[in-house]
């Protein structure tokens, strides 16, 4: 950690700065400048982080030198890819297709809507059975009834289910049916959740919340792997700006700056990200092209009778035919689906 003094610190302060950090157990070193007072902070991350080094008297800033998110944090290795069932994400020749309906409405559409995904190219099958919706009175989605369609279709189709968890009291009913656990954007920082569901077995996606920044959802990933389970892979699934024009901005800027500073796979929902059906194929090309690991995409074979975001489902023809593009668009890029 990096002290800057005030402009008109004092001796006595510099030397009652240093006498509080050796206090807290840690080193200080001091340079002087002609202007500035500069205190190298030395010692264990964690003390240092815990410390209120910029309560003290003559403290302009405080500066951390190493990133907060240490179990996160890409270490120079190869990222190891997640499994989703037996499906591997984040390797460094595939893109991996997540679709199926927003919420789990009934089995014939469930299996219709899986079957058609399967064959244009997903591998991974997306579905609520719990739904966090803007109003109470809205569809909730089926509960755990919801759950057995989605293992009946998994045992249909072969394709391994991935469903939002929004209760720390469903984690063991989830882990009976889910592949993955989803935790949804507006439980990014329900930190409570975020430990239970480090302490699962099963791999987790991560949603972006909607004001997160990029440290945010990396400090959130770091509350599950510090209970001990590594496998996250993060979404970015668009956040609110001042933009009304689409439901959210797809924050693709993020996709190469996670890659760079997480060993963690990066997934892309272009589907929340701008919410309006006519322009989601675009985000998804540019998502692969971005250097997604996975896409997530909702498909619906009637979105006028959707329960849940109709008017953001593509249609399966669409899908498939959006799959033979983000295809060609990997294998631009040495990647393929």
């Amino acid at each position: 950690m990096i002290i800057i003094t005030q402009p008109a610190v004092t001796d006595a302060q510099i030397d009652h700065i240093v006498e509080r950090v050796e206090e807290f157990g840690l080193k200080a070193e001091i340079l002087r400048g002609s202007e500035r007072v500069v205190i190298g902070v030395i010692g264990p991350e964690d003390v240092i982080r815990e410390k209120p080094i910029a309560a003290i008297p003559g403290v302009e800033s405080v500066f951390a030198v190493l990133k907060p998110y240490r179990l996160v944090a890409r270490n120079g290795a190869a990222p190891p890819p997640v499994l989703i069932g037996n499906v591997p994400v984040g390797t460094a020749q595939n893109v991996v297709l997540i679709s199926g309906p927003c919420s789990v409405e009934s089995k014939d559409r469930l299996f219709s809507i899986a079957r058609s995904v399967q064959k244009a190219g997903a591998r991974v099958l997306r579905g609520g059975a719990f739904k966090p919706r803007t109003s109470p009175y809205s569809f909730q989605g089926l509960g755990e009834d919801g759950l057995r369609l989605l293992a009946d279709a998994r045992a249909e189709t072969g394709l391994p289910i991935i469903t939002e968890i929004m209760d720390t009291r469903d984690l063991a009913l989830l882990e009976k049916y889910a592949d993955c656990l989803q935790i949804g954007s507006r439980n990014m920082q329900n930190f409570s959740l975020l430990k239970e569901v480090g302490r699962s077995k099963l791999p987790v996606l991560l949603k972006r919340g909607f004001s997160a920044t990029i440290n945010d959802v990396l400090m959130s990933a770091e509350y599950i792997l510090s209970e001990g389970n590594p496998n996250v892979l993060l979404c970015e699934r668009g956040i609110r700006t001042f933009e009304t024009m689409t439901r959210n901005t797809l924050d693709l800027n993020a996709v190469p700056i996670l890659k760079a500073k997480t060993r963690l796979p990066v997934v892309v929902d272009p589907t929340h990200g701008i919410g309006l059906r006519e322009f989601i194929p675009s985000m998804a090309l540019a998502a692969v092209a971005a250097g997604a690991d996975a896409l997530m995409i909702e498909v619906h074979d009637d979105p006028e009778r959707a329960r849940s975001d109709g008017e953001q489902a593509l249609v399966p023809e669409a899908f498939h035919d959006l799959v033979q593009r983000v295809r060609a668009v990997a294998t631009a890029i040495g990647r393929d689906v």
